[in-house]
């Protein structure tokens, strides 16, 4: 199960990635295997040398009754010292935020978060994208068009 931020990609300009655990509840953990999760509004913060996400959407889970959670509560990611250091230095400079790109479950069944270093695009940097995406679109119709 894997829920992308689709808006990240093509809002910022991604210039590093790390992955990092998330502390969820029970019924968090059971909403999200379900894929009740949104992300596209969601913002990664560092707060007393703790990451945050905050904003996350994860619907409550529907055969809990009485112990389900908050859906929008700040829920606290998993990194290390050094990284949280690392990316706490890369986001005092102005126009650098830490968006949240993916969220997954691993291997071994914990919940991961992908968060990026991101850069604002500006509107013709968007445009640019949208006008690649649309000629390779044209380029493989007609690739297979020919074949």
């Amino acid at each position: 199960m894997k829920i992308n931020n689709r808006k990240a990609k093509f809002n910022y300009d991604i210039t590093d990635e790390y992955i990092a655990g998330i502390v969820l509840l029970g019924s968090e953990i059971k909403s999200l295997r379900q894929g009740k999760c949104n992300i596209s509004d969601a913002y990664c913060i560092i707060h007393n040398q703790e990451a945050w996400l905050k904003n996350s959407h994860i619907s409550k889970y529907d055969s809990d009754k009485f112990t389900n959670h908050d859906e929008l509560r700040d829920r606290k990611l998993l990194l290390t010292k050094k990284e949280i250091r690392k990316i706490n230095e890369e986001v005092q400079t102005p126009g650098i935020t830490i968006a949240p790109l993916s969220i997954f479950i691993n291997n071994n069944g914990f919940a991961k978060v992908k968060i990026g270093i991101a850069r604002g695009k500006k509107n013709y940097d968007k445009r640019n994208d949208i006008k690649d995406r649309d000629n390779a679109r044209e380029l493989d119709k007609i690739i297979k068009f020919y074949k």
